[in-house]
């Protein structure tokens, strides 16, 4: 205990009374458990901290969890650690076990927004198990439902400025002369997954997938469809009514 409280004195008061703020302001939400499912490009990402604050929801993706269990060095960790290191998948047990523990966070009491899981049925089952254990389950699962076309337009058209991490886009948002950066003059790239092939191989992968979990959610009655091709603000009008409801 004497770690923590050293810890704490080694906080600025202003971020301490923010914080202390923010969790008063949280205590009055309900809580919510969410899953988000798109395709690469749907907006799903820029939905997710948008909705986090708003509900007081931490957010959690399989990858960050593996690393920061890793690093930790629970005992799931360090099982995870091994199967990583001779280059096999860590198991859904595994992964929905550490899941588990991350909920014990105080910045998940009120729930979260899982990304990027579940991936298949089984998972899902055995994410259902854990949180019924838990006497919980998936509030909502929010699919950001776009048609493959849109999605081409969006990412084959995306060009970045290396050095600076500026993006352009040659419909959306192009830049003043074609191919080059507004600021330095510096010619734009593109990454080499933002291409037509690579994207409708990643698109197939996706569907194949995932249809079968927007499917489980559909026969639970849970699942909403967001019309994710809408401007940012207006998928975020529609996320928020769904989330409420």
């Amino acid at each position: 205990m004497a770690k923590s409280s050293v810890d704490m004195e080694d906080i600025q008061t202003v971020d301490l009374m923010s914080e202390l703020l923010r969790r008063m302001k949280c205590a009055s939400k309900p809580d919510k458990r969410l899953v988000f499912i798109g395709p690469p490009g749907s907006g799903k990402g820029t939905q997710s901290p948008v909705i986090k604050d708003e509900f007081c929801l931490c957010h959690l993706s399989t990858g960050d969890m593996l690393r920061a269990a890793v690093a930790a060095k629970s005992p799931l960790g360090v099982k995870a650690k091994e199967a990583m290191d001779k280059g096999e998948l860590v198991s859904d047990d595994l992964v929905v076990g550490i899941m588990d523990e991350a909920m014990n966070r105080p910045k998940c009491q009120k729930g979260f927004i899982l990304d990027g899981f579940p991936r298949t049925v089984t998972q899902a089952e055995k994410l259902d198990e854990m949180l019924n254990r838990r006497g919980a389950q998936i509030d909502k699962v929010l699919n950001f439902a776009i048609d493959d076309s849109v999605l081409e337009e969006r990412i084959t058209g995306r060009w970045i400025h290396p050095s600076s991490g500026r993006s352009y886009h040659t419909k959306f948002a192009p830049p003043k002369v074609p191919g080059v950066d507004d600021v330095t003059g510096e010619p734009l790239i593109q990454r080499k997954d933002d291409n037509a092939d690579v994207l409708r191989s990643r698109l197939d992968a996706f569907h194949k997938q995932t249809q079968p979990v927007i499917d489980y959610y559909a026969k639970k009655g849970n699942l909403v469809n967001i019309p994710a091709e809408k401007a940012p603000e207006e998928v975020t009008k529609v996320v928020k009514k769904a989330v409420s409801t």
